[in-house]
């Protein structure tokens, strides 16, 4: 693989005589920072100081590995177990079935240690113990009885403080903390030293593969488990990792986070804890055994010694991306920051990311694309600058920091020869800027942001983002945006994005050429309307007045907004816009009907005007239906407004052929006579007079109702032409007419059929009125005689007042003679009656 974790030194090869080569082989080692110990098959134990560097950059000259001092233990049985015990420099060695202590450095026996014999394994505790007191823990298994003992060790002394029974014998443990992990003969148990208690895991198939166990840290033990899997199992039991397959003949297997070596007879593999994947091999023949170091591990065979250090984790994941494996990278990044922590993980993460964003990206994985690359805070203008057209939109200090490497596709070839495909990154190239707009990231270059998206928008015809864009606060520049959308006749667009940078005259005459024809655009329907909206709402007066004139010449109704539908707080003076709209009559109408009926204005002139303005426009010739419209307009304003000046509209409407409106005048001016005398006799319309009556009669009395019918009656009976009127007239008003009135002024030719329907309704009235009184009359005679006999009863009744006797309401004493009582008999101060409830 071109991928190393791991880089191997030869730092060790025994020397011996050719004879004895086999008596001297390496069995075991044990490793404290620069200090190796072998233990031989001849029961030799060897100190040797590796040189402080044993990364594979060493040359030949450089300082190698010391040998220290050699201690020969007794008979040939060889060493089986080396341990260091850094807090009191002890050596423990397991040789001849029996743990001896040596001096880590004169390999001297310590004093007042004995031997404890009768071990077949041992292993020493990182207790929280040897932070807190002077003394370790160590754990060994009985080669006698099937039991492990727990060892409190200390600088002179060591003693067994408790056994934990076993079922069967055991054949590898590992320590951590208070958990002990126990392959025995046949399956796999956890004991918790402090409490003796043990948890059997899982059987294990010890005659077809060796038997291990291994202590990974925080907890965690890694067994050579069933099936030739590597099983990670918690000290709770339970497993937090999905298992590792291995080859079956796995010797030996180490933890260096975040990979696990496993050996094999020919081969040293490395695998990922991150993804459970294979990531390097290393040929090493004859390899008997590992061991874990701060920085690896060291493998042994029978003569030599091999470091694999570790290669620092920036290296690993930047030969990862080197080899466009950026997936792989990020799952290393991601797994080794909560245990090894990273100065550079943001950096390296970020990196990452959006590299393996443009992986997708070149995939049309567009949608993964986006996500890494706002993940990773991708600079946008990285993204901008690969497309064609969209590098003018960058400013010219801008440094690419993916220059090195070719990181997307040659999108100028796409554009020319696959243009459906080229589509679907201009669409993406859209999304990301979208995305990243107005966030941190894309404040950044806002500018390039901003250009790059109008372009992509005039590019893809996309309007409502185009116009959406230019009309709210940008940062495009003019000197780059103008041209372009000059170039695809944008011109209404060009106009907002002049608008939203303050430069409104230029916004406007754009759009006065698109609504006078001079240009094309058809992104928007109503330009016209567009510019009308926009005067409405300018502050700049000195514009809204320069274009008002164009704008009530090409439509006085809608151009007239430009005055109304201004905010309320930034209203131009009334006499100035009154005096400018006296050359558009219908401007002028409306906005006069806007003072009066939304502003409520109560100043004569404009009602006057608006009276007047309605005149005008009823005598020019205009259709039917309007007509209508503006004369009943007219009709509401003569009834209804206090404030005209009645002289000045009737001047102007008595030459006039509008008859109903000199009748309101004159009904205004008092002579309500003259009102119905122009009614009856020119418009000749009996019911508008009668209408005209009831009208008039609006807020005042009954009497003066009857006065102006009665009027409207003798007009009628002043002229025989007009007699079926008259009847009319009394037959629809029965009940304001008085019979006995009416009688003496009709004429004495009538005769009783004629007003018999009159009389009869009249006759009825009168009954129904007198009947009612009656009515009403005797109510009131039940009502009084209800309290008569209320009052009645009330005195008739005996009432005690004794000593102590408390009012109802205030709960006072009744120390007066005087005293009420309500209708359930409950007595109460007179001063009281007002609040009892009845």
């Amino acid at each position: 693989m071109d991928f190393r974790a791991f880089t191997q030194t030869h730092v060790y090869e025994k020397q011996s005589a050719p004879k004895e080569k086999d008596k001297s082989s390496i069995q075991c080692l044990e490793c404290y920072d620069r200090n190796v110990y072998i233990g031989t098959k001849d029961a030799t134990v060897q100190h040797l100081m590796l040189p402080s560097s044993t990364n594979g950059d060493q040359s030949p000259g450089q300082s190698k590995t010391r040998e220290g001092r050699t201690r020969k233990l007794g008979s040939n049985n060889p060493i089986t177990q080396l341990r260091v015990v850094p807090l009191f420099n002890h050596l423990l060695v397991l040789w001849d079935r029996s743990v001896t202590a040596l001096n880590m450095f004169s390999l001297e026996p310590v004093p007042g240690l004995k031997k404890i014999q009768h071990v077949s394994l041992f292993e020493v505790s990182d207790s929280l113990l040897a932070a807190q007191v002077a003394c370790v823990e160590m754990v060994t298994s009985s080669s006698r009885r099937k039991v492990i003992r727990i060892h409190v060790v200390g600088v002179d002394r060591w003693d067994v403080v408790k056994e934990v029974p076993l079922l069967h014998d055991p054949v590898a443990l590992a320590v951590d903390g208070a958990s002990v992990c126990v392959a025995t003969s046949d399956r796999y148990l956890l004991c918790d030293i402090r409490t003796g208690s043990s948890e059997e895991l899982f059987p294990h198939s010890h005659s077809r593969q060796r038997v291990f166990v291994i202590s990974v840290g925080r907890g965690e033990f890694l067994l050579n488990g069933p099936e030739s899997l590597g099983m990670f199992v918690m000290k709770t039991g339970i497993c937090q990792r999905p298992p590792l397959q291995w080859p079956q003949e796995v010797l030996a297997a180490r933890v260096c986070f975040p990979y696990i070596l496993t050996l094999q007879p020919q081969v040293l593999s490395v695998y990922s804890m991150v993804d459970q994947q294979r990531k390097q091999t290393v040929s090493l023949s004859g390899a008997k055994g590992l061991l874990s170091t701060s920085d690896g591990v060291l493998v042994f065979t029978e003569r030599d010694i091999f470091s694999l250090r570790l290669v620092p984790m920036e290296e690993q994941i930047q030969a990862l991306v080197r080899h466009e494996r950026v997936e792989e990278a990020l799952l290393l990044l991601d797994g080794v920051q909560g245990r090894r922590p990273l100065d550079s993980y943001k950096e390296l993460q970020n990196a990452i990311t959006c590299l393996a964003g443009f992986v997708h990206f070149c995939q049309e994985g567009f949608s993964e694309a986006k996500d890494l690359f706002i993940t990773g805070e991708l600079d946008p203008r990285e993204i901008i600058r690969l497309y064609p057209d969209m590098q003018s939109c960058l400013s010219e200090d801008f440094q690419s920091q993916l220059d090195q490497v070719n990181k997307g596709r040659d999108l100028q070839v796409l554009c020319q020869e696959d243009r459906n495909t080229f589509h679907h990154y201009l669409a993406f190239l859209g999304d990301f800027l979208r995305a990243v707009k107005g966030t941190e990231q894309g404040l950044k270059c806002s500018t390039e942001v901003d250009c790059a998206l109008l372009r992509l928008y005039v590019e893809l015809g996309d309007t409502e983002n185009l116009q959406q864009l230019v009309a709210f606060p940008n940062e495009c520049r003019l000197d780059h945006c103008v041209p372009v959308l000059e170039q695809h006749n944008r011109l209404f667009a060009l106009g907002s994005l002049y608008q939203c940078h303050g430069n409104l005259l230029d916004a406007i005459k754009t759009w006065v050429k698109i609504a006078d024809g001079f240009h094309k655009d058809p992104s928007c329907s109503d330009v016209y309307g567009h510019i009308v909206w926009t005067l409405s709402q300018l502050q700049d007066e000195d514009a809204v007045w320069k274009f008002a004139d164009w704008t009530l010449q090409k439509n006085q109704e809608i151009g007239v907004q430009i005055f109304i539908k201004r905010p309320p707080d930034d209203r131009f003076e009334t006499q100035d816009v009154l005096a400018l709209l006296e050359k558009y009559p219908q401007a002028l109408l409306l906005y006069l009907e806007f003072l009066i009926y939304d502003l409520n204005s109560e100043e004569e002139r404009h009602h006057t005007c608006l009276a007047l303005a309605y005149v005008t426009q009823m005598l020019r010739n205009e259709e039917e239906a309007d007509l209508r419209k503006t004369r009943g307009k007219l009709q509401q304003l003569l009834w209804e407004s206090k404030f005209y000046d009645v002289s000045t509209v009737y001047e102007r409407v008595k030459s006039a052929n509008l008859h109903m409106e000199k009748a309101i005048l004159l009904g205004r001016a008092g002579e309500h006579s003259q009102a119905l005398q122009v009614l009856v006799h020119q418009e000749v319309d009996f019911q508008a007079a009668e209408a005209y009556c009831c009208r008039a009669a609006q807020g005042r009395d009954s009497q003066f109702r009857q006065t102006l019918l009665l009027t409207l009656l003798q007009i009628y009976l002043s002229s025989e032409e007009l007699t079926s009127a008259a009847v009319d007239l009394l037959n629809n008003n029965p009940r304001v007419f008085a019979a006995e009135k009416i009688i003496q002024l009709l004429p004495d030719s009538w005769s009783i059929q004629l007003v018999s329907q009159f009389l009869v309704g009249s006759l009825r009235e009168t009954f129904h009125q007198r009947r009612m009184s009656r009515l009403q009359k005797a109510l009131g005679q039940v009502e009084l005689m209800r309290h008569k006999v209320i009052w009645m009863q009330a005195s008739k009744t005996t009432f005690r007042l004794d000593r102590g006797k408390k009012c109802k309401v205030c709960q006072r004493d009744l120390a007066e003679p005087q005293f009420a009582c309500n209708l359930h008999g409950d007595l109460m101060h007179t001063s009281c009656t007002g609040f009892s409830s009845p």
